[in-house]
């Protein structure tokens, strides 16, 4: 066959070699298995002769995000080792890598079939297919990891050392039975993950933000610095991007609100969309930005590219970290300074953590309309308070109403997202930044969620209400895009619910 090594014929079989780093780095596309410490192994016997040439057997029809996760035996572990030791030594690694992804994976699995009959291994055919999918995961994709990431219900993946995995679904936090064979397997698939975006990590340089190819946010941290082992983080983005009508179902945001949110981003209103770790920032951004005109022209900021807008007409642009040397880092405020030079319609700052963000306002102050940006911060007004400070962080020796009347300028509408105790997440507050009164900023609430109590299973019961703000500050910007008759009318309506 294509991917093993030495000649076909009945009885020659190139002498066991193992495989060597460059052979994985040759591939040209999908990351493949670095070589991995491994029992002394002798590589299987020549394929018994048949009078007709031996086709892969077909995948099981149980797809690996269906299977139910079972914890596994030592016995398993140990005969997966075997098997994986007599495949690296019987494939050419340089070679799997040319095939396509469908085609390389019939090949290991015909190979290891064959592996499997030789050796007498005594399994059943439930763990055949088991241990077949297992080993094409590690050789081809991110290991252990692979049923858990098709899984599209799981938010987040939490790696704590090769022996604990945790997920969370529908807000809450549980363990798994998946486990890595481990420390060096684990460390080997966080190389190769961060490897796909340019990134290292390693005892040197432990600390590494990357993603996937999907936008799926990854934390890497590495020992010496954790202790049990590498702890890996990844923040799971759905294969179907959410959009404001599918919050709608959730209980994320009234149709009302939700009409208004679109109002928001279609009129050109400067947004910061603040919230807490998990609360749904980066989704509820995407979610804006599908409602920016296609011919306008944006560019991202991000760490690690995250956004995926629709639109046709975009930069993406991602910081950079430094090299060996301490050479090289590009930040996220020489990102969005560079931005300013591109001739950009709107910025968008995936997230704004330090002295970007005076930049990211002076962008917003000066013919920017309608950018947008994402702060941790627990409520409208402590992300005011946060957007100071931040400034402060960067030196910036300006006087406090200075910086004050700064923000006012260029902050339209602050949406607050947050994450519940049951797990579940709300927009609780739509609130406007208006004006100053002497030295203080000045704000007002459209739209606030109100919990009313929990149901029988500890659900949050709750319900949006408007303010009774009839004429909001941007009712002008609506105006002008002619969305003031859809505005007057989604507030009127959340008002009558109130009444």
């Amino acid at each position: 066959m294509f991917g093993r090594r030495g000649s076909e014929g009945p009885g020659s079989v190139e002498p066991p070699r193992s495989a060597s780093s460059s052979a994985v780095a040759e591939a040209p596309e999908r990351p493949k298995a670095p070589a991995e410490p491994k029992p002394s192994q002798a590589a299987p016997a020549p394929r018994p002769q048949a009078s007709q040439p031996r086709r892969a057997e077909p995948p099981s029809t149980v797809s690996a995000a269906s299977r139910p996760q079972r914890e596994k035996s030592e016995g398993y572990y140990d005969t997966k080792s075997q098997v994986f030791s007599a495949l690296i030594d019987t494939i050419d690694l340089s070679q799997l890598a040319k095939l396509e992804p469908e085609t390389a994976r019939e090949e290991i699995r015909d190979i290891v079939n064959d592996i499997i009959a030789i050796k007498n291994f005594a399994m059943s055919i439930s763990e055949q297919e088991e241990l077949l999918e297992d080993i094409c995961n590690d050789v081809l994709g991110y290991g252990p990891l692979e049923p858990l990431l098709a899984r599209d219900e799981i938010a987040d993946i939490m790696v704590n050392g090769a022996k604990r995995v945790y997920i969370e679904v529908d807000g809450k936090v549980e363990e798994t039975p998946v486990r890595f064979r481990d420390n060096q397997q684990l460390l080997n698939i966080c190389q190769r993950i961060v490897s796909q975006v340019g990134r290292r990590v390693d005892e040197a340089s432990p600390i590494c933000d990357a993603r996937l190819p999907d936008g799926s946010r990854v934390n890497v941290i590495a020992p010496p610095l954790a202790i049990d082992g590498t702890a890996l983080t990844i923040r799971k983005f759905k294969k179907d991007k959410l959009t404001l009508d599918q919050l709608v179902k959730f209980g994320a945001i009234s149709p009302e609100g939700a009409e208004v949110l679109k109002i928001i981003g279609r009129v050109r209103c400067n947004v910061v969309i603040s919230g807490g770790t998990g609360s749904g920032k980066t989704t509820l951004l995407n979610c804006l930005t599908q409602y920016i005109d296609r011919e306008e022209r944006i560019i991202t900021c991000e760490d690690s590219a995250e956004l995926q807008l629709q639109q046709p007409h975009v930069v993406r642009l991602e910081t950079r970290p430094p090299n060996l040397e301490g050479e090289g880092e590009i930040t996220m405020r020489d990102l969005v300074k560079n931005c300013l030079r591109m001739r950009p319609e709107r910025i968008i700052v995936g997230e704004v953590r330090g002295p970007e963000v005076f930049d990211l306002l002076q962008a917003m102050n000066t013919g920017h309309d309608g950018s947008m940006g994402t702060i941790h911060s627990n409520s409208p007004r402590e992300c005011l308070n946060r957007i100071e400070s931040m400034i402060a962080m960067g030196g910036f020796t300006l006087p406090q109403r200075t910086v004050r009347e700064i923000i006012v300028g260029s902050v339209d509408v602050i949406i607050q997202a947050q994450r519940l105790r049951d797990g579940s997440r709300r927009i609780t507050h739509i609130t406007e930044v208006i004006g100053m009164e002497g030295d203080v900023i000045v704000t007002q609430d459209l739209v606030l969620y109100n919990i009313n109590g929990e149901d029988q299973n500890g659900r949050i019961l709750g319900n949006h209400v408007s303010t009774g703000v009839g004429r909001p500050a941007f009712w002008d910007r609506a105006r002008y895009y002619g969305e003031e008759a859809r505005l007057a009318n989604s507030l009127e309506a959340m008002e009558k619910q109130v009444g």
